[in-house]
């Protein structure tokens, strides 16, 4: 058994959601779990099969999202991971909807963070461990760093 850091090639501005499932249908119910609650959202989808061909099945409405999806997918190579990138819309706008697809079982992470996936092969296959999501923690934020995250959601439209 051997232990593979596998890190997200992305540009920095962009988000993704990466996830565990358990069937061929996903990449389909997953695009129209997209398109139904984020219409706007230009996106990308490439999932892993587990079994029989073994192939990265895709599916999304902007090419470099597209190919995005399908190049991490390759370099993470586990069966039944997917990932989804993401332009003009964020996780948070369609995450509790993909977690609600029957055949999603669980989501490792959203983020725009640079992030490292702890990959586990053994003779059997390849599987997601966990991830490396951002930078160690610094400390504990004061008043001041209170009120810039207030006013920081506010600035970008999450607060009144």
């Amino acid at each position: 058994m051997k232990y593979l850091l596998v890190k997200i090639e992305k540009p920095e501005e962009i988000n993704f959601i990466l996830g565990q499932s358990h069937f061929i249908k996903t990449v389909e119910d997953i695009y129209e779990t997209i398109k139904t609650t984020a219409p706007f959202m230009k996106f990308g989808i490439a999932f892993c099969e587990a079994s029989g061909a073994a192939l990265v099945r895709f599916a999304g409405n902007d090419d470099e999202m597209i190919e995005m999806a399908k190049k991490n997918a390759m370099n993470i190579a586990c069966g039944h991971s997917f990932i989804i990138f993401m332009k003009e819309g964020f996780p948070i706008n369609i995450l509790n909807a993909i977690k609600n697809i029957p055949e999603v079982c669980g989501i490792f992470c959203a983020s725009s963070n640079v992030v490292e996936v702890i990959v586990i092969e053994s003779e059997s296959g390849r599987g997601i461990a966990g991830v490396i999501d951002g930078v160690k923690t610094a400390g504990i934020e004061n008043q001041a760093d209170i009120e810039h995250r207030k006013e920081f959601l506010r600035k970008i439209g999450y607060k009144m």
